[in-house]
């Protein structure tokens, strides 16, 4: 695959998967693209997420307790070190697609350095996460998003209180790395850490909200998120909020997903959660 046809079919399934374009016109669009049928499903295949990805930290790992359970009314998995003493808190909020297998993992991986890792299902007021991703980013475009923020705000509240220090950060992909960015503007003082993945951002007026320090992590690539991105740091920084901005060149939107292959970048990947682990150790503990 040539680099350009990589970027045209990237932006493509962005398109599908962010801004509402038909399946039909998409399917069409990406059968021109690739040349057949065949050869668009075998493109499409390889920059979806794959369900089918082998976990970095598996289930059965022996250094974790894992749970499903209800805070504050939204069903979450819940993934911790097994020692039995207060850990600080990292809610782990998934991208456009629900709370799946691979979100999960990164629960595992938070949890593994050293954090309880709370991973909520935002779609739970809906029936909770489908199977089926087309299905799960369309009742994302359903939610009452203040509703969601509100919820998460309950949610860090209810965690404080069982956490070290009464501390609580927040990670979130894609759609959850918006999240977070609203989050950081509705939780106030109960948030003590966020890190955004490539997520769009809130109106620059909003900046002066914020409390919360910001780990903001975007992809060279990715001029979706990036025009209401950029902005939204600057906002920040003249707001004299305590954010740290990392660009991450030549990489696409998603690169931090190892379930994607075309989009996974394992270099930057790598790289972004040793900041963002050092950013939680920091403001976390």
């Amino acid at each position: 695959m040539t680099d350009d046809l990589k970027a045209r079919a990237i932006e493509l399934y962005d398109r599908f998967t962010h801004e509402g374009m038909p399946r039909r016109e998409f399917m069409s669009r990406m059968v021109v693209l690739a040349g057949s049928a065949a050869a668009a499903e075998a493109l499409i295949g390889s920059i979806a997420a794959s369900p089918a990805a082998a976990a970095i930290v598996p289930e059965n790992d022996s250094r974790l307790t894992l749970r499903d359970q209800t805070i504050a009314g939204t069903k979450a998995y819940v993934a911790e070190p097994r020692s039995r003493s207060l850990k600080p808190t990292v809610i782990v909020i998934h991208e456009n697609r629900g709370l799946n297998a691979h979100i999960k993992d990164v629960a595992r991986r938070a949890a593994v350095a050293g954090y309880r890792a709370v991973a909520p299902d935002f779609l739970t007021p809906l029936g909770g996460t489908p199977a089926n991703e087309d299905q799960a980013r369309e009742m994302i475009g359903k939610l009452d998003l203040a509703a969601a923020s509100a919820a998460g705000v309950a949610m860090a509240r209810e965690l404080a209180k069982s956490s070290r220090g009464g501390k609580v950060g927040a990670v979130g992909f894609c759609w959850g790395g918006a999240y977070v960015n609203r989050l950081a503007v509705d939780a106030g003082a109960d948030l003590d850490a966020g890190v955004v993945y490539y997520g769009t951002a809130p109106d620059p007026s909003q900046a002066a909200r914020v409390q919360a320090p910001l780990l903001i992590q975007l992809a060279g690539l990715d001029t979706r998120v990036n025009q209401t991105g950029f902005p939204w740091v600057e906002a920040l920084r003249a707001a004299n909020k305590p954010v740290t901005f990392q660009l991450y060149d030549g990489v696409n939107h998603a690169f931090h997903n190892d379930t994607s292959a075309e989009r996974y970048d394992k270099a930057a990947a790598e790289l972004s959660w040793q900041r963002t682990l050092r950013f939680f150790k920091k403001n976390l503990g």
